[in-house]
């Protein structure tokens, strides 16, 4: 199956088109773009087993093309065959930060059904605010790796200051090794990568909270 999406807008340099699927590679101010948009959708398509191709030329648009495999019938019977699994519960307070409202509400959905009490935060400084009021009660940080205002790993560091020792599940939409590589997370932290399913958070949630 191929999705294209097309515009006619200034285009792009070769120069540029080489480096556009590349993490944190932006041509965009400081401050107003992170890098990640185009590298997260090559991330997803890829967990998909598929693959992307751009093809543009200054001042004469744009061309994306994604190239996802199709499901067949047999597939989905297989699939249908298996006993499902069922997400570990728990009953802990969690501080989801995540600057994306939609992921946000997902998130907190999805736990809250699981049992969890939910707090949240859209940016950094309202994490740390949250943090002050819940202290003691917060026992686990789920955040966004790259953020607008700071990225997850100082945002860890900071919220440290008043709560010393707190856990956390990084999350983002481009792989742990990615960005372990680029120097904003140390190899080995605890990693959701988006999109993720019920399964997959939960499960990545109980074990962040359970490990010593």
């Amino acid at each position: 199956m191929v999705l294209t999406v097309s515009d006619t807008g200034a285009g792009m340099s070769w120069e540029v088109l080489e480096h556009i699927f590349e993490p944190f590679y932006t041509t965009k101010d400081v401050g107003k773009g992170t890098g990640l948009g185009l590298s997260t959708v090559f991330g997803i398509v890829k967990q998909n087993n598929g693959f992307i191709e751009a093809s543009s030329e200054a001042g004469a648009g744009t061309v994306f093309r994604i190239y996802l495999p199709t499901c067949t019938a047999e597939t989905v019977a297989q699939r249908d065959g298996r006993e499902p699994k069922k997400p570990p519960r728990g009953d802990e307070t969690v501080l989801i930060v995540e600057d994306e409202p939609a992921i946000l509400r997902l998130g907190s959905t999805i736990l809250q059904r699981l049992g969890y009490t939910v707090l949240t935060a859209a940016t950094p400084n309202a994490a740390f605010q949250v943090v002050v009021d819940h202290k003691d009660a917060i026992q686990l940080l789920i955040t966004d790796v790259v953020m607008p205002e700071m990225n997850g790993r100082d945002l860890l560091d900071w919220l440290g200051t008043i709560k010393p020792g707190l856990k956390c599940l990084f999350m983002s939409g481009y792989t742990a090794d990615a960005i372990a590589h680029h120097g904003v997370l140390d190899e080995g932290v605890r990693f959701l990568q988006k999109p993720f399913s019920v399964l997959e958070l939960a499960t990545q949630v109980r074990r962040a909270i359970d490990e010593p």
